[in-house]
């Protein structure tokens, strides 16, 4: 392992640096020692002297392990190996010098000089860095401490230091870390703690192999890399499933609320953590210019999407928000939560719905909001589905309100949520919101010509893991009650994001809107990247795997036949809308459909006399003819008995 070390220029690099400082502490402590007299003193010694040292300390540094540990994270463990080096290498160049000159001319209380000398050359610069780079001095205090669980690490880097830090600090913490899996090679064999890098990520099955020879095999992984994407999550999903292992994960660094000091409790790895793909990087400041000292409105503030919009709005701070929506107990809560966490920030919690244009107009003329985030909807398939006039009022004619509303109180921007069921519509959901595109579009589309004061933006992406009505709480509901789980058909798929990764994306998209009005002027809509599309039937059985269970033996899996509205894939983007890319990768333009403003508003209101009226098949048929693309779902398609369960 010792001349593994030298293939890795950070190794090399720091053998260098110690080489160089124990040639000169040699002459340095020789000069502590006499003084000004070390002139008098022979050259040959002098010279002798330093050279010997130099490559005894060399050959020693190379050999006692010195060069594991990471000076990022340099500790009392690093200490412990720098003193044995040196003391090893003093023990070795004192009876040398004895053999060459009898240590005649030479002070025996250098040699002893020489030891802190040398320790405070290598030390320093170790600790300065560490000191430097974390703005704190207690880190490095930070101690090994073993405990009974053995574990091992999936990443080496800031969050596996904290983890390791924190295990110095507790006592009675459960863990011992047997070592560190990392996907750099450049790190294999140096430390952090005192703790290795035993192997690569896609050598796991190995490394545990190793260990069992070794000594006590690992119980469980604990994941501290939060950028892995969720195909690696999956991976070793599989691998720890195959070798007996839990797997479980730290809180992201982001997640912290409290600072480094805060303590890492370990959690079992979440459902999002298979699907999520490495974190987006985010323009904040752009974010933050948007929403600073800016009065916002958000309607369905209480629902899923919403609710989270006026969490990461309200941390940007605005100069007020105002909350809207139209269940009493969801408003309640989100406006208690505002209230708690940013009780200096202005707020009004108003009930509405927003399928009542009066009430609207009113609350924009007093709110005067400059933004406003519309994510009020119905959104779940089957349920609009049964009730199509009630899903049409509130999409289409809600959507309407909204945006009519926001031009008339001479709001800045509007941002329309919208979804990938928009494309190619098969339900009455999905035609409901390609309509409100639609009708959004149409205004941004005119504001050329009629100079309206607002600037619409519509933003379009897949499913929202744990949504009200997503299928993720469902499975963890059936997971309780002992299963089965309930897949509607095999090769079902659907494109997944968390709920704080879409309002990020959204509020980015949003800020992009404002900064690139041209890319708007034609009516684009902005489409989040999903990654690649999931198949339920997989994320049904990782659900049961990550609950210690076995699919198809303690927990079974029931196909039920593809739903009123449903299709077996989403997509993000028309054929008709080739997709235009933005600044941000994680972002892209769909190119608009041409709509005319006055000839959709006469049929929206036309539509929206026959739900009022409860003429469902003839607002149907306006509906479809508005939206060309809706196709409904042949109930037909793709529909299989429970009895065949998972073996397909």
């Amino acid at each position: 392992m010792a001349f593994q070390l030298f293939h890795f220029n950070r190794a090399r690099a720091a053998l260098l640096h110690d080489t160089f400082m124990a040639t000169l502490s040699f002459p340095l402590s020789l000069y502590l020692r006499v003084g000004e007299s070390i002139q008098y003193y022979p050259q040959s010694l002098l010279w002798n002297g330093t050279i010997i040292f130099a490559v005894v300390c060399a050959l020693v540094f190379s050999f006692s392990g010195m060069y594991r540990g990471i000076w990022r994270y340099a500790s009392l463990n690093d200490l412990m190996a720098i003193t044995r080096g040196v003391t090893l290498s003093i023990l070795i160049f004192l009876p040398l010098m004895f053999l060459m000159t009898r240590l005649e001319s030479l002070p025996r209380s250098a040699i002893f000089i020489n030891w802190f000398v040398l320790m405070a050359l290598l030390g320093g610069p170790r600790f300065l860095y560490r000191v430097f780079k974390d703005r704190r001095f207690e880190n490095v205090l930070a101690r090994d401490d073993y405990s009974y669980i053995p574990v091992l690490l999936v990443g080496a880097g800031d969050a596996a230091e904290l983890f390791l830090r924190d295990l110095a600090r507790d006592t009675e913490s459960p863990y011992r870390v047997l070592g560190m899996l990392s996907d750099k090679p450049s790190r294999l064999g140096r430390e952090i703690h005192g703790v290795a890098v035993v192997g690569l990520m896609d050598n796991l099955e190995e490394v545990v192999a190793r260990l069992k020879k070794s000594g006590p095999a690992p119980q469980r992984l604990i994941v501290t890399k939060d950028d892995l994407d969720g195909a690696m999550m999956r991976r070793l999903l599989d691998q720890a499933d195959a070798l007996g292992l839990a797997l479980a994960r730290l809180p992201r660094l982001s997640d912290l609320k409290g600072g480094v000091s805060e303590h890492l409790e370990i959690k079992p790895v979440a459902i999002e953590d298979l699907l999520g793909r490495p974190q987006t990087v985010l323009d904040r400041p752009a974010m933050k210019a948007l929403i600073k000292d800016q009065p916002v409105l958000v309607t369905g503030a209480g629902g899923t999407i919403g609710s989270e919009l006026a969490r990461q709005i309200c941390a940007l701070g605005p100069s007020r928000i105002a909350l809207l929506d139209n269940s009493e107990f969801q408003l309640y809560s989100i406006d208690l939560e505002i209230a708690t966490n940013h009780p200096d920030l202005p707020r009004s919690a108003v009930i509405c719905d927003v399928r009542d244009r009066k009430r609207l107009d009113e609350i924009m003329a007093v709110e005067t909001s400059a933004l406003v985030f519309h994510a009020a909807a119905l959104k779940h398939v089957p349920m609009v589905e049964a009730n199509p006039c009630e899903g049409i009022l509130t999409n289409v004619i809600g959507s309407r309100n909204v945006a009519n509303a926001c031009v008339k109180a001479k709001a800045e921007m509007m941002v329309q949520v919208s979804t990938d069921k928009a494309v190619n519509p098969t339900s009455i959901m999905g035609a409901s919101k390609r309509l409100a595109e639609s009708y959004c579009q149409s205004l941004d589309l005119s504001t050329g010509v009629k100079r309206m004061p607002t600037q619409f933006v519509t933003v379009r992406f897949g499913n929202v893991l744990g949504s009200t009505g997503s299928v993720v709480p469902l499975f963890q509901q059936q997971l309780a009650a002992g299963g089965p789980l309930t897949v509607t058909h095999p090769d079902m798929k659907r494109y997944f994001m968390t709920t704080r990764e879409a309002v990020e994306l959204v509020l980015q998209a949003s800020a992009l809107a404002g900064r690139e009005t041209s890319l708007l002027e034609e009516g684009g809509i902005f489409v989040l990247d999903m990654g690649e599309p999931v198949r339920i039937l997989d994320l049904a059985r990782q659900i049961i795997r990550l609950a210690g269970m076995t699919p198809d033996t303690d927990v079974q899996i029931e196909f039920t036949g593809v739903r009123p509205g449903e299709k077996l894939f989403e997509e993000l983007f028309h054929d008709s809308e080739p997709p235009v890319p933005t600044k941000y990768e994680s972002i892209l333009l769909a190119t608009p459909r041409t709509v005319d403003h006055e000839v959709l508003l006469r049929a929206l209101n036309k539509l929206e006399e026959l739900a009022r009226a409860g003429k469902t098949e003839k607002a149907l048929a306006t509906l479809a003819h508005l939206v060309p693309d809706y196709h409904p779902a042949v109930e037909t398609e793709t529909s299989l008995p429970p009895a065949q369960a998972s073996r397909s």
